[in-house]
């Protein structure tokens, strides 16, 4: 009859230290790489409710501009609510720029921290009859704007 030693019999029971810190690391790691990533996916969904606020005030300069062969001078003379009062979730105002064919929105206190308090400028560009639009200055970090406004 043989003897083996006790501790030869025991199994192999859990995860060993090494092992535990090796899954720890890659989590580490896996959360270093999604976590900016959300927070820029954050953040660009923000500016597309700018975006789509802003689409009233398009329209209604280009009303005005149709009308009037002129550029409005504030949001009544465009028919539009004063500029604190067009807001949403993350936009605190969206107002007709003191520069002629712009509208300037401005990101309030539930936006992200990136993005608190800048502005986005959606400069007009009109040519036979239509009018386009462009995203032009303001102090938003070019890496958050739309797709549709880095070209």
């Amino acid at each position: 009859m043989t003897r083996s030693h006790p501790l030869a019999q025991a199994r192999h029971q859990g995860f060993t230290l090494i092992e535990i810190m090796i899954v720890v690391a890659i989590i580490a790691i896996l959360a270093a790489i999604a976590v900016p990533v959300y927070q820029n996916y954050v953040i660009r969904s923000q500016v597309s409710e700018a975006i789509s606020l802003a689409e009233g005030a398009k329209v209604g300069l280009a009303e005005y501009r149709d009308s009037m062969s002129t550029w409005p001078a504030n949001n009544t003379a465009a028919g539009l609510a004063p500029a604190n009062n067009i807001t949403g979730h993350y936009v605190s105002a969206v107002g007709v720029s003191k520069v002629a064919g712009q509208i300037e929105i401005t990101f309030g206190n539930s936006a992200h921290p990136r993005i608190l308090s800048q502005t986005l400028v959606l400069s007009a560009i009109t040519s036979t009859g239509s009018t386009d639009w462009r995203c032009k200055g303001g102090t938003l970090p070019a890496q958050y704007l739309p797709s549709s406004c880095r070209s």
